[in-house]
């Protein structure tokens, strides 16, 4: 059973929420944050007019005994089973047509550094078994015992004020804000922003949320997107997998919105904010003056530096009497990971020495650089894997002769296992370097990403063991590289070291940035 944290903060002084915030994390956290990412002057009235159509709730009076207050700025979004504004057509063409369970369908945590300069989601199982503190029916007003359940029915037994006193009691992490989007809101915002873009390297099909999706890239419409972060059955993963499609789908938005400038164009904006009225409920602080105050902290924030994660999962399918099957976590990296929220840490491994994920591109002014970062500091970067366990292709893609030998000459010098033999890539006007790897060596491409300053990474399935460096116009360097001694082990080239970062108890947490998981 997920280890709780009722005694963290139990004597704590209450203090006042704080008023700066996070970009919105579920899957409409995509459209909010969308909405915030604009500066002030244009976007002020439209604002203001979200505020007062803004439906409220108060899902924090009345607790006590809550977690002490952290650094950073945290948000409980949940996505409802609300069907009540969807259409005719829309229930029958996205197969929307059952009857809602009154329960949260998505719960994530958001939290947002003290800096602005970095967001972490973290995605709790529907399914996490839990054991709900006595709580007041909010139907009846009766007060009920406590008992045991999956976590996202607390919706359905104590209303947001259960889901997150719930929430605090297993994570330790208090929460400053409350978020619960609907079924509609979510499809109209996807439209609003003209659609988003999802991969996959193999069809996608799941009879009932309807979702049938070719391989390759395919901008989604609302509707479809609501079916692609709904779907359960496309395989044996179960909601593990969704989960992943979500956070994948959240990163697509984020990288669509700030990479395209849609919301510096006030007519899209006003479209955006428009859709989120639809069907979205906030806690009462969340007003005007944060949503400013958010915008324009938020302005440089980038898929590079928003981080997403899932709780690590000891049993995926433990059967419970009189609940059902349900999803315990491990405790030791369950707490590992709140333990980072709470401490205002990033969940993503970070250069020792080197810029952390995010840093701004000297090379491309107004836009932030890849999993590695850009400067320039001394001394070599310590790493999880040791160089010597990776294997690397080197590929030249710029019009610049001899690069390729070269830099494969000065990564093979700091230790990694280069095949000797550079290619040329199939074109020469690559902008940026890039590094290619297999979703199970992830560990082992930030590892190399270290010692290429500005690379982005880019997941691609298939590509196996062998890690391929695409050479663009911004290389400037191979940084010298140092693996971290205390990592437990080696690389295991059978399973891929994403594998082993993903174990339960071994110390780490699988955590991913945007950047990473967006299409190419």
């Amino acid at each position: 059973m997920p280890a709780r944290s009722r005694q963290r903060g139990r004597h704590a002084r209450p203090r006042p929420r704080r008023r700066g915030l996070s970009r919105w994390g579920a899957r409409v956290v995509t459209a909010v944050s969308a909405m915030v990412l604009m500066t002030s002057g244009i976007g002020y009235a439209v604002v203001t007019g979200l505020d007062t159509r803004l439906e409220r709730v108060d899902p924090f009076r009345g607790l006590s005994h809550r977690p002490r207050a952290g650094d950073g700025t945290n948000f409980l979004v949940v996505g409802t089973d609300d069907r009540a504004t969807v259409t005719p057509w829309e229930k029958r063409a996205y197969s929307l047509g059952g009857t809602p369970c009154n329960c949260t369908d998505t719960i994530m945590l958001v939290h947002l550094s003290a800096d602005r300069d970095r967001a972490s989601v973290v995605s709790i199982p529907r399914d996490t078994y839990t054991e709900f503190p006595e709580h007041t029916d909010p139907v009846t007003g009766e007060r009920r015992a406590g008992h045991a359940g999956k976590i996202n029915a607390a919706y359905a037994y104590g209303g947001p004020r259960l889901t997150v006193r719930t929430v605090e009691e297993l994570t330790g992490v208090r929460i400053d804000h409350y978020l619960e989007v609907g079924f509609t809101s979510f499809m109209r915002t996807v439209d609003a922003l003209g659609g988003v873009p999802v991969c996959t390297t193999r069809p996608l099909r799941d009879s009932r949320s309807g979702l049938d999706l070719p391989a390759g890239t395919t901008r989604l419409n609302g509707g479809q997107a609501l079916q692609y972060v709904r779907a359960r059955y496309v395989d044996a993963a179960g909601d593990l997998g969704r989960i992943k499609r979500q956070q994948r789908f959240l990163a697509s938005v984020i990288d669509e919105a700030t990479r395209r400038g849609v919301l510096m164009n006030p007519a899209r904006l006003n479209r955006i904010v428009t859709a989120l009225l639809g069907s979205v409920r906030a806690d009462p602080d969340f007003g005007t003056d944060e949503m400013l105050a958010l915008g324009r902290a938020m302005r440089g924030l980038t898929a590079a530096s928003a981080e997403f994660a899932s709780v690590p999962v000891a049993d995926p399918d433990r059967s419970v009497p009189g609940v059902g099957s349900t999803v315990v976590w491990d405790a030791k990296g369950a707490e590992e990971l709140f333990a980072a929220l709470r401490r205002d840490r990033p969940l993503t491994p970070r250069t020792e020495a080197g810029t952390e994920t995010g840093a701004k591109n000297p090379e491309r002014p107004g836009e932030k650089a890849g999993r590695s970062g850009t400067s320039r500091p001394s001394g070599p970067a310590r790493v999880e894997v040791d160089p010597a366990q990776i294997r690397v292709q080197v590929e030249n893609g710029t019009p610049v002769a001899g690069l390729g030998p070269r830099v494969d000459r000065e990564l093979r010098a700091t230790g990694f296992d280069t095949t000797g033999v550079p290619r040329t890539a199939g074109r020469q006007d690559v902008p940026r370097t890039v590094i290619h790897h297999d979703p199970a060596w992830r560990r082992s491409a930030r590892s190399l990403a270290a010692a290429l300053p500005g690379a982005l990474l880019r997941e691609t399935e298939g590509q196996g063991p062998v890690l391929r460096v695409t050479l663009g116009a911004d290389h400037q360097r191979v940084r010298p590289v140092r693996v971290r001694h205390e990592e437990p082990g080696h690389e295991d080239p059978g399973q891929g070291d994403g594998h082993r970062a993903g174990r339960p108890g071994d110390g780490h947490v699988p955590a991913v940035t945007g950047d990473e998981v967006v299409c190419p």
